[in-house]
């Protein structure tokens, strides 16, 4: 599957008030900025909309199902929106604004669209409506691997920056147990037996990769992975867990479609297992680098893993946690 992760960066031109969890608001405004971009009949609903399957809004924003698809689980976005890991509310001008863009499959053609809607936002501005508007931003550079791809000064944009993100083979037999530590640097959000819990077994954080892994194969890749998908569940199930500090964190956001907040709950903290854990690695390693559950596209599912014991969260990650509960 083709992949990009790019660093945005960027810099407050006026006072900015954003919740402390910013990713749902910078979803929101994003993709009225990209409506407002690329949509040519912004009267029409996406769903009956007649350039729905041409339309770059549609496609990557609303993801408007397929007629073979008019069942099952909703589609899943192309992108993944990391908002910044700070939980300061109250931000002034001169303030930096940095946060990071995965983009998958087909939608690595399309950063200069999601350039120029972000540069959009930053003119219209974000977060809580002040005296003087919301709070606006102005984009100085964006990087890849750590080369700036966007320079505001020149306004040149390099193009084609991307990698091909492949699950590792698994190896079938595995001979000693190892120790794996996932940390948890957002909400994660997983549904196991159609219900919300604030524990995470290995096999059903196993279940939950296995479909994102999967899903993104099948629509943004080379089609789903040759797994032995029963197997490793199975085996999943005989990996215990040796510490935990995971507990439920509820995210308030609003919803430009209900006209009104919410409460979006994961899981945060730290999780250690124990077991025959080397044939899941490429499995989790993949998701650390695509985001795993539940409202991934404004940032929710960012994991760590650490193939070492780990005794407390960074202090950083500890501040910012404690500030969003």
């Amino acid at each position: 599957m083709l992949y990009a992760k790019f660093y945005f960066h960027g810099v407050f031109s006026s006072e900015a008030v954003l919740p402390p969890f910013k990713g749902s608001t910078f979803r929101g405004s994003f993709g009225k900025a990209l409506k407002a971009v690329v949509c040519a009949l912004r009267r029409e609903n996406c769903q009956t909309c007649l350039l729905a399957d041409r339309c770059l809004y549609s496609t990557v924003f609303e993801n408007v199902r397929r007629p073979e698809e008019a069942t099952g689980p909703s589609p899943v976005h192309p992108f993944v929106i990391e908002p910044p890991l700070t939980a300061q509310t109250h931000l002034s001008v001169g303030d930096p604004f940095d946060f990071g863009l995965l983009l998958f499959g087909r939608a690595t053609e399309y950063l200069p669209y999601f350039l120029y809607a972000f540069e959009e936002m930053g003119r219209v501005g974000i977060g809580a409506r002040l005296r003087d508007g919301r709070g606006k931003f102005r984009l100085s550079q964006v990087t890849y691997e750590g080369k700036s791809v966007y320079d505001s000064g020149t306004g040149k944009l390099t193009t084609g920056t991307t990698e091909t993100l492949e699950l590792e083979n698994i190896p079938r037999k595995v001979a000693a147990p190892t120790t794996v530590t996932i940390s948890l640097e957002t909400p994660l959000r997983l549904k196991h037996n159609n219900r919300l819990h604030a524990e995470l077994p290995f096999h059903v954080l196993v279940r939950a990769a296995l479909r994102r892994v999967s899903t993104l194969n099948r629509l943004y890749g080379d089609g789903e992975p040759d797994l032995d998908y029963r197997g490793l569940v199975a085996r999943a199930q005989q990996v215990r867990t040796s510490k935990s500090t995971i507990r439920w964190l509820d995210v308030r956001r609003y919803s430009n479609r209900q006209q009104d907040s919410m409460l979006v709950g994961g899981m945060i903290g730290d999780i250690t297992y124990e077991g025959e854990l080397a044939e899941f690695l490429p499995l989790i390693k993949y998701c650390e680098k695509v985001h795993l559950g539940k409202a991934t596209t404004f940032g929710l599912g960012k994991i760590k893993v650490r193939e070492s014991r780990c005794e407390m969260l960074p202090r950083a990650n500890k501040v910012y946690l404690n500030k969003l509960a």
